[in-house]
């Protein structure tokens, strides 16, 4: 039975993020993905009347939502992609002093619950996919101008859709008879041409792949992670959540690369050392996952500044 509202949102991995970030009682932590501000609010309950944390979303809804967390003198929340991070937390004079980050990847329940949000292609909407609505084009646009062989690009490298060369040229064949704007559309569309698995909608892939498109998603990661490092204070701690190959595999590399000696060739050399925390990614119990089935693709990883 799915038990998600509009409004639900139940954390993934919540103790292991607890326990991952070791949160020190008059500590300064990030939370990078607002969302409905599960990972905040158990960050906030370990902390005391000297603990900070300020949270991060680029969609606007997710802080509006929240609000009531704002009240507390403890907690600030900035509507701003986690890639500009960097600057409000220099600004604040945290660069260098922040004791943990956390950066919950990907689309919230509350985003893919919501049929006007366009992330979805369970229920019908207007295909829009924007995680911030107040800038950016939505996929219904870029599908209408974008090439064949744009469209098909974007289907294989952010999807990676073995059907991306049918799947672009019919889009392109219908689009000049009819304007593709619903989920609903594409969704069909797609499923006539994607063979059916039981695992997954015939969809998911080529849904993903617009998402990751219209929001940037993989160079906010990159950017996000390169400038988030150097806000860790010594002994500080980097905690991800990645729920597709494509997420994780960049923040596998960039916390192994970062994690490597400074003086191996190809590696940029940092005055500050850092270790990982796992030696691989932990993943959901089954307790969770039956609970939450969204978990089930999530990926925790993590990384340490240890001088």
């Amino acid at each position: 039975m799915n038990t998600f509202t509009a409004d639900a949102h139940l954390p993934v991995m919540l103790q292991e993020v607890v326990t991952g970030l070791k949160i020190r009682p008059n500590g300064r932590y990030v939370d990078c993905t607002f969302g409905r501000g599960g990972h905040t609010s158990a960050i906030l309950a370990e902390l005391n009347a000297d603990g900070r944390i300020v949270a991060f979303d680029r969609d606007e809804s997710a802080i509006a939502a929240r609000l009531d967390l704002a009240q507390d003198p403890r907690v600030t929340l900035i509507h701003q992609p986690f890639s500009r991070a960097d600057v409000e937390l220099i600004g604040l004079g945290w660069a260098g002093q922040v004791d943990g980050i956390l950066m919950d990847l990907g689309v919230s329940s509350p985003q893919l619950d919501d049929p006007q949000r366009g992330f979805s292609f369970r229920a019908d909407g207007p295909l829009d996919m924007r995680m911030d609505r107040s800038c950016g084009e939505p996929a219904a646009t870029w599908l209408k101008n974008a090439s064949e062989a744009q469209i098909r690009e974007c289907l294989w490298e952010n999807g990676e859709e073995r059907m991306a060369r049918k799947i672009a040229a019919k889009i392109c064949a219908v689009r000049v008879q009819t304007p593709i704007q619903s989920t609903r559309q594409l969704a069909g569309l797609v499923a006539s041409l994607v063979r059916h698995d039981h695992r997954i909608d015939p969809a998911t892939r080529t849904f993903q792949a617009l998402r990751i498109l219209v929001n940037d998603e993989l160079n906010e990661l990159r950017f996000g992670l390169e400038k988030l490092l150097d806000m860790l204070a010594i002994t500080g701690r980097i905690l991800t959540l990645s729920f597709h190959s494509l997420e994780d595999r960049i923040v596998k590399r960039f916390f192994r690369d970062t994690a490597r000696d400074s003086n191996e060739p190809g590696i940029r050399r940092r005055e500050k050392e850092f270790q990982l925390l796992f030696r691989k990614a932990l993943f959901a119990d089954e307790t969770e996952l039956a609970a939450n089935p969204r978990a089930r693709s999530a990926r925790l990883r993590g990384l340490e500044r240890v001088r």
